[in-house]
């Protein structure tokens, strides 16, 4: 039995990864899926002021509402799945679980951005590849907005150059 890590942040993007492993199982019932979803822990200060069963309580509550559409995806074909929630950085969590199951790969969808883009915002499907042994099978999702396509860049090259004209 394969078993697959397929993490998800609730975004329309992260249900692209979703779609194909369902697209998988239909041609492979024997694949073991699991999906996961990592919450930002609170900040220091903030976990100063509740209590640990309440931060836990939100984490649940936040994960379960990212969750949501993918497993309403999966119940839609009636296939069987486990849940994993975990708070910390997305990266490591990720791939700690796909070690901790012994995971043959994980399934990651991500938004087409550009390669500026990525840089300056840190891909967590980047940081998974760099921490993990395991395989990691990238679905494209949707492709980048205007903005981002040329509004980075312009932004970036902008303040470069009057970074260069300081200079001088």
């Amino acid at each position: 039995m394969s078993r697959i890590l397929v993490p998800t942040d609730g975004s329309p993007n992260s249900l692209h990864g979703v779609r194909h492993v369902v697209r998988e199982f239909m041609k492979n019932r024997e694949l073991e899926i699991h999906l996961i979803n990592v919450q930002r822990p609170f900040s220091s200060e903030v976990a100063r002021f509740t209590s640990t069963r309440d931060r836990l309580a939100f984490h649940r509550e936040q994960a379960a509402l990212a969750l949501a559409p993918a497993r309403q995806a999966l119940d839609r074909f009636g296939i069987p799945y486990t849940v994993h929630a975990e708070a910390g950085n997305k990266a490591d969590c990720i791939a700690e679980v796909a070690r901790r199951l012994r995971c043959e790969r994980i399934v990651m969808s991500t938004a087409r951005r550009s390669s500026l883009a990525r840089l300056i915002g840190g891909s967590v499907t980047n940081q998974v590849i760099e921490r993990t042994t395991v395989p990691v099978e990238v679905i494209a999702g949707d492709a980048a907005s205007g903005l981002e396509r040329l509004g980075i860049p312009a932004g970036v090259g902008a303040g470069l150059l009057f970074m260069g004209m300081a200079a001088e």
